[in-house]
């Protein structure tokens, strides 16, 4: 790593704690770099800059603004190689997934925001009064490090779209991939205090950097427990709060669809990213009846996919788990799961290996009021649950704090009125795609707000009326 000192005001600046967080490769548990342990001090650097460089970016034309975008664009695909690298080696993804997922995602929907701008109506009128929508100040950028380039690229892109400028603080995990950004935020060459990025602990710098007087907005994706933390942040300067939050999705299937898209689209969901995801369909709910079938299936593809190894490996699906932490948190679900009755169908063992592994996980005869089915796990384990009849599948579905994703497969026109009342932000049928466009956020505990294209902008806009 050419640079692992905090990027503030255009420049790169060691940390005045002086000292240093190692970085930890989940496969070999061995320490393969060190960041800044940033402290107080440094996140006040950091916002102060970003406070002096606001009303100049604000300023600009929102087409000056994508002139700069323009030159990151560029930088994250003359970029991509090292940044696949860095994520492998950081956050334990197999290299295929990074490859093919993590970094072309970032890049497509970074394209996507700025293409949604030129679009945008940042300046309207409304019964003769002119509507300005302008940026709210310092953004304060704390992510997740299930997705380390992404979950930045979703709230930086859109909030310097916006007028705002930012401090993003990386998770601990993964910062590398963090400092590859701003390396491409440096050879973009924004002005000074537009993009700044610390590293540190959560505990210390980002709640600092959450609570911070001058920061406007809060843009945080992670875990519901500590995205309730930050409203206790937010509320003495009362900061807009944008929040990407947990999930526990499920995939319901109906009798007469697809069995083989339903048992993919679950299994690739907790394979992948080793279940890492929030928007992870991890309840798959099928009818009583049919369940014999679905455990075939299940196992079937299981023995076809599930390839644990090394993540630089091509022929690694299922990498470590990003930390020992992790690790024993997904142990101990499973340890609940069976402890409360639920059958271990494949799976569920540690791996005796060098790294953070866990054997991929298949329970059946889950109730969905057992702690494996309502909380979200992160980790490589599926839920099979059962239902009766449609009403009582739209009852398991829909009983969950969740509500995140989700993802119907049967019958169109009866999975699509499924869909419809599904209680969460985003729903799959059948073989639809995704877009980079469309929103992307949740219902209930899995947030406020919404991510990507033109309602991903929206999020981060301050709206003025000027009657003259």
């Amino acid at each position: 790593m050419e640079n692992y000192r905090n990027f503030i005001n255009g420049e790169w600046i060691a940390s005045s704690s002086q000292e240093l967080m190692p970085v930890i490769n989940p496969a070999t548990e061995e320490v393969i770099n060190h960041v800044q342990k940033s402290n107080q001090e440094d996140v006040d650097q950091a916002v102060a800059a970003a406070k002096a460089a606001f009303p100049d970016w604000n300023a600009l034309s929102v087409d000056q603004r994508l002139n700069y975008l323009e030159k990151v664009y560029d930088g994250l695909k003359k970029y991509a190689d090292l940044l696949v690298k860095t994520t492998v080696l950081e956050l334990g993804a197999s290299v295929n997934f990074a490859k093919d997922n993590h970094i072309p995602m970032a890049i497509k929907e970074m394209r996507e925001y700025m293409d949604s701008a030129k679009d945008f109506d940042f300046e309207e009128e409304i019964d003769g009064a002119r509507v300005i929508k302008e940026g709210f100040g310092v953004v304060a950028c704390i992510t997740p490090w299930n997705y380390p380039l992404n979950q930045i690229q979703r709230k930086v892109t859109p909030a310097l779209i916006a007028g705002n400028t930012v401090v993003v603080k990386p998770a601990s995990n993964t910062p590398l991939t963090a400092l590859v950004y701003a390396k491409v935020f440096e050879e973009a060459d924004l002005p000074h205090g537009v993009f700044n990025l610390v590293t540190g602990s959560g505990s210390e710098v980002g709640d600092y950097l959450a609570g911070h007087p001058d920061v406007a907005v809060i843009s945080f994706t992670g875990s519901t427990e500590v995205g309730r933390g930050l409203y206790e942040k937010a509320a003495p300067n009362i900061k807009k709060l944008i929040l990407e939050l947990g999930g526990k999705s499920v995939m319901l299937y109906l009798a007469g669809g697809d069995k083989d898209l339903a048992v993919k689209k679950s299994m690739d969901s907790i394979l992948n990213n080793q279940g890492q995801t929030c928007s992870a369909f991890t309840r798959l709910l099928v009818p009583e009846a049919e369940l014999e079938e679905f455990k075939e299936l299940i196992e079937a593809y299981y023995q076809d996919h599930v390839k644990i190894g090394m993540p630089g490996d091509g022929e690694t699906m299922v990498g470590p788990m990003v930390s020992a932490q992790q690790k024993e948190t997904v142990l101990d679900y499973i340890q609940k799961g069976i402890d409360e009755g639920a059958e271990l169908f494949l799976g569920g063992q540690d791996i005796d290996h060098s790294g953070f592994y866990v054997q991929p996980t298949v329970f059946t005869q889950v109730d969905n009021q057992m702690t494996i089915a309502q909380e979200e796990i992160f980790g490589p384990v599926l839920c099979v649950l059962t239902y009766k009849d449609e009403e009582e599948a739209l009852a398991i579905a829909n009983d969950s704090a969740y509500g995140l994703s989700g993802y119907v497969v049967g019958p169109k026109e009866k999975a699509v009125a499924m869909a419809e009342q599904l209680r969460t932000g985003n729903v799959f049928v059948n073989h639809a795609s995704g877009s980079s466009r469309a929103p992307f956020g949740g219902y209930k505990e899995s947030g406020l707000g919404r991510e990507k294209g033109p309602y991903g902008i929206a999020d981060y806009l301050e709206i003025k009326t000027i009657f003259a």
